[in-house]
């Protein structure tokens, strides 16, 4: 499914600047979750871990495509 991928013209450092942010929001939540028992925040760190998988491997796919 290409619902989280980059598209062709982005920079790989600008995708690799995003998954970084999107990573850091995951481990603030993962966090919460854990110190607060923050469910809520648990299901989101979940699904941006789906969505930065999704990026890296799209991101994989694109060097092997270049290389």
């Amino acid at each position: 499914m290409d619902l989280f991928k980059v598209e062709p013209g982005i920079p790989f450092a600008d995708a690799f600047s995003e998954l970084s942010v999107l990573l850091g929001c995951i481990r603030h939540l993962t966090c919460e979750a854990e110190m607060e028992g923050d469910l809520m925040a648990g299901s989101a760190a979940r699904m941006l871990s789906a969505m930065a998988k999704a990026l890296i491997d799209d991101m994989e796919l694109g060097l092997n495509r270049s290389g």
